[in-house]
């Protein structure tokens, strides 16, 4: 069964005349019409500026907090040849950051080094140790890049030194902003409560403004390194980052930087075709692993550099590691996931803490993250060290856990601890590492953390295969570029079969196949899907698939593929799935699992995941089954139990397995004769031990042992016989009477009828049979 990762919204826009008249008004495609109005474009002059930005996208520098002020102190600064140090941070938005602010003062003439903690010793943003440093050697004047905002105590520090500090950031807003000389940040507010247009500028786009600020124009030569910072930050792509990106790809095809282009080549990205997922996925991955693995001030150099020898050597170097930091986090992820496995978190915790020992620090919030999309569920990965009584780790989340406030409660337990909600870094002692899982598991009760929910995924449009062309890709490429808040459409295909499934990858981890319509056909690609290939090979009913159109080159030879985000077995309302046999994997399905009988269900319940539940079939829940998946494990003594059950339930599917270990029909009922052998038997024998004269008496009346204790029961419930301690012996007082109108029997002829149209019947009166009963 392939069930469907994401939870499915189709973005429908119920207001056509609306697209309708965008499309005339803007002169464009209405399919094109139809995803702007999605992205809340509305008129002609709206479209015009999300497609095609210009100069007069980017706003006035000078509306930015503290802009002026700032901007006036570095301009002293540069013209009395204090020194100046740019302190900025160890990610690819903070190493672009830092290179963006290092070349417009060096333009200016200035007096200017960077410095970049290192992720390991130093830790996020300004410490009192780096600035002590940093001062001593001269620096009147620190610019943070990408940090600041929160740096209260290192720059207070600066103060008492007489050194100034301004800030550059665009991180979150603590309660007390630090005493710096200017805070440059587009969400602070002047003294009239105005803050800057557009708030999601990244740390290297605040640093860009306040070049665009020094050099009283748009610095058309950092719009490159502006792009790779805005796109590794994961910002907002509206307004003015749409102008910084858009202007930045094509900055970087035309970009004279040995070292971007060193890195361009090093991650073998085909330059005539660059866009923002290059950066995405080439780039910033790669001056990412610079602070990950060890030390992120050669990225500075790497994109600054005009020497193409340093050049090659420091992108080489970037290559190698960030190779070293794909290396790393395969290992730990496998381990990682063998130690969940192992562990039973999954069946018993809504949250997963790992441990691991000797990890490198700098991938642990990338494992997580893996982790988190495996599972589900909000995840810290953490490592400790040889000699060492601490843990050191980061945690991910998903959108309806607050990770931050999770662990804020024992935030006094910890050695150290900050983040957000979606992401945290935790040092603790390693006797807390059990505080620190009950605490989690505490507040997903509290957050009423649903596991079972879960994360959307935006549908645009149904496509049709026939209609997944280079044409409709070129039309796409105007919502360019794609990110945060402007994700590349998402279709579901619409096709008649699927051909030529193959897996791929060294270990079979991903899947290949074709979707077909007449004769149209679409390559697709499922990155980590590989385990459905035989599943689709046996002919998986209906299946839904979900993703991206794009070009694929190679060899000079381009297609069309869909990159596969999501896909699902559209099941339909009644499956049919009855069997002899039932496997533990049967269970693996999160759903609700309807019982008959309580022996069946007490022996099953536990291979049931901690998102479904067993159910009897006269318990009330019942009523309140109005969607999601429904399972009939076992069959009912009688037919109209069954009936009872589909009567108040509403699932969206329900599937029968109707198990029964033995049938009732194979035994069959016994005849007269049968009843009149045994009774005669007993009549004429005294004090038959049922327990070790069976199988005589099986042999002797010619009767099978089942069908003898069968008709014992018929006559001990019509009073016939007596049994004490599993002795039986004729009732002297008996009174003739209907053999129909004891309770087994009657239950036997209930079971017969069952077992004749449950279990017996063809699949197609089956199925009509419960959709009936359902009412669907």
């Amino acid at each position: 069964m392939i069930n469907s990762k994401y939870d499915w919204q189709f973005h429908e826009v119920n207001d056509t005349t609306q697209v309708d008249q965008l499309a005339k008004d803007a002169g464009i495609d209405p399919f094109i019409a139809t995803m702007l109005v999605q992205r809340g474009v509305k008129t002609a002059d709206e479209a015009e500026t999300f497609m095609n930005p210009t100069v007069s996208s980017f706003h006035d520098p000078f509306l930015m907090h503290d802009m002026k002020k700032g901007v006036d102190r570095i301009s002293q600064a540069v013209e009395s040849g204090e020194h100046i140090t740019v302190y900025g941070d160890y990610d690819a938005d903070g190493i672009t950051s830092t290179t963006i602010m290092y070349e417009t003062l060096s333009d200016l003439g200035a007096d200017v080094d960077y410095y970049i903690p290192n992720r390991f010793s130093e830790g996020y943003g300004p410490n009192v140790a780096a600035f002590q440093s940093i001062i001593d050697k001269g620096t009147s004047l620190i610019v943070t890049v990408d940090n600041g905002v929160a740096g209260n105590d290192a720059i207070a520090a600066a103060n008492q030194l007489k050194c100034d500090v301004v800030v550059t950031d665009h991180h979150s807003l603590p309660e007390v902003l630090p005493d710096a000389f200017a805070i440059i940040h587009p969400r602070v507010k002047d003294a009239d409560g105005n803050a800057y247009p557009f708030g999601d500028l990244c740390g290297a786009g605040v640093a860009f403004k306040v070049a665009q600020a020094l050099m009283d124009d748009v610095p058309s030569d950092l719009l490159d390194i502006a792009a790779i910072g805005t796109v590794a930050d994961i910002v907002s792509l509206r307004d003015e980052n749409r102008a910084i990106v858009k202007f930045g790809v094509q900055a970087i095809k035309n970009s004279q930087r040995p070292g971007l282009i060193a890195l361009i080549k090093e991650a073998g990205i085909d330059l005539s075709k660059f866009d923002e997922q290059d950066i995405g996925f080439g780039i910033a991955p790669r001056l990412n692993s610079l602070g990950r693995i060890k030390d992120a001030t050669v990225g500075v150099e790497l994109l600054s550099t005009f020497d193409e020898d340093r050049a090659s050597e420091l992108a080489k170097f970037a290559n190698q590691q960030n190779d070293l930091r794909k290396s790393l986090v395969d290992q730990f992820y496998s381990e990682a996931v063998a130690s969940v496995e192992s562990s039973g978190d999954i069946k018993n915790r809504s949250t997963l803490v790992v441990v691991g020992e000797n990890w490198h620090q700098g991938v642990l919030g990338i494992v997580a993250s893996r982790l988190v999309d495996k599972y589900q569920r909000p995840t810290l990965v953490m490592t400790g060290a040889d000699g060492s009584d601490e843990v050191k780790g980061s945690g991910r989340s998903v959108d309806s856990f607050d990770l931050f406030q999770a662990i804020d409660p024992i935030r006094s337990q910890t050695v150290g601890f900050g983040g957000h909600h979606s992401a945290v870094g935790l040092t603790i002692k390693q006797d807390k590492i059990g505080v620190l899982k009950d605490q989690l598991e505490a507040a997903a009760k509290q957050q009423h953390l649903d596991l079972s929910v879960k994360p959307q995924l935006e549908i645009s449009a149904v496509l049709p295969v026939s209609k997944a062309t280079t044409d409709l890709c070129d039309q796409l490429k105007a919502l360019a570029p794609f990110g945060q808040d402007n994700p590349k459409p998402i279709f579901k295909l619409k096709y008649d079969r699927l051909s030529d499934i193959k897996t791929l990858g060294k270990t079979k981890d991903h899947l290949k196949f074709s979707l077909v319509a007449g004769q149209n056909r679409l390559t697709a690609i499922a990155f980590g899907k590989g385990e459905f290939a035989s599943e689709l090979e046996q002919g998986a009913s209906q299946l839904e698939v979900v993703g991206e159109v794009g070009e694929n080159t190679w060899n000079n030879h381009t297609t069309v593929q869909l990159m596969v985000d999501d896909m699902r077995e559209a099941l339909p309302p009644v499956v049919d799935r009855r069997t002899r046999q039932l496997h533990q994997q049967m269970f693996a399905n999160s759903g609700t699992y309807v019982f008959f009988h309580e022996k069946v269900r007490d022996q099953l319940k536990h291979y049931l995941s901690a998102e479904s539940q067993a159910v009897m079939y006269d318990q009330n829940e019942l009523k309140t089954l109005d969607q999601g998946k429904v399972y009939i494990v076992d069959c009912p003594d009688s037919t109209a139990d069954l009936v009872k059950v589909l009567g108040v339930i509403h699932p969206q599917t329900t599937i029968l397995y109707l198990y029964k270990k033995q049938l009732v029909s194979k035994i069959g009922m016994p005849d007269r004769h049968s009843y009149g052998k045994l009774f005669r038997f007993i009549k004429e024998h005294a004090n038959i031990n049922i327990a070790t004269q069976l199988k005589q008496i099986s042999e002797h009346l010619h009767l099978s042992a089942r069908t003898i204790i069968f008709m014992v029961q018929v006559f001990l419930e019509l009073d016939f016989i007596t049994i004490q301690d599993r002795i039986i012996n004729l009732n002297p007082n008996y009174a003739a009477r209907d053999l129909k109108s004891a309770p087994s029997y009657h239950l036997r002829e209930e079971q017969l009828l069952t077992e004749k149209k449950l279990l017996v019947s063809d699949t197609h009166e089956f199925v009509q049979f419960v959709k009936d009963s359902l009412g669907v």
